[in-house]
């Protein structure tokens, strides 16, 4: 499982399920696959580069403002950007992995883009 560091927006790998630390996760409409954030753009670093002005980035940038400044949680999960959807096996064990990473979570946000 990867999750979003809060502070620093890194990802940061937890292998072991028994290590895996508090941490807040977003539910959401997903917006055009060019606007949302992946995962290899998260590798790459994102504050310092043009993925940090995706609609996507404002969305994890928001929960993981809210995990940390609400809830005092140094971790996020975001679906778009903490799956490495380029490698079938983590793909298919995250969607095996879903209601438990819901279900485990702290506190868990809801965005409606679609909702005015």
């Amino acid at each position: 499982m990867w999750l979003i560091n809060t502070t620093t927006y890194e990802l940061e790998p937890f292998t072991c399920s028994k290590n895996i630390p508090p941490y807040a996760i977003l539910s959401h409409t997903w917006g055009k696959d060019k606007d949302e954030v992946s995962f290899q753009e998260m590798v790459r670093g994102v504050e310092s580069s043009s993925t940090a002005s995706k609609g996507g980035f404002k969305k994890i940038k928001i929960t993981c403002r809210l995990a940390w400044k609400e809830h005092h949680l140094n971790y996020a999960w975001v679906d778009t950007c903490c799956i490495d959807k380029s490698s079938s096996a983590e793909l298919s064990e995250a969607i095996n992995s879903m209601f438990n990473w819901y279900q485990r979570a702290k506190v868990c946000f809801v965005f409606l883009a679609d909702l005015q």
